[in-house]
């Protein structure tokens, strides 16, 4: 289990993270808040992504003799074959 999608990509079985460009898209709004003016010492910290991805290496699962819910496949954001 990874925390980041890039990691199932190469072969890991399965990743449960937060989705990076919409992480990246919010430290972008943050930042555009300090440069209108904003002062950081007001601003909260807890901003994070809500977009979680689940992505599941099928190739990676068979070759070590795990089996797959289809209902997991199904909640997947992305399967790999």
């Amino acid at each position: 289990m990874y925390f980041f999608r890039e990691f199932t990509l190469a072969g890991g079985l399965a990743s449960y993270s937060s989705n990076l460009a919409d992480a990246y898209y919010q430290l972008g709004l943050y930042a555009g808040r300090v440069l209108k003016g904003g002062n950081p010492a007001e601003m909260p910290m807890t901003q994070q992504t809500d977009k979680l991805e689940l992505a599941i290496n099928l190739k990676t699962a068979r070759a070590l003799g795990i089996t797959v819910p289809l209902t997991l496949q199904a909640q997947a954001d992305e399967v790999i074959e």
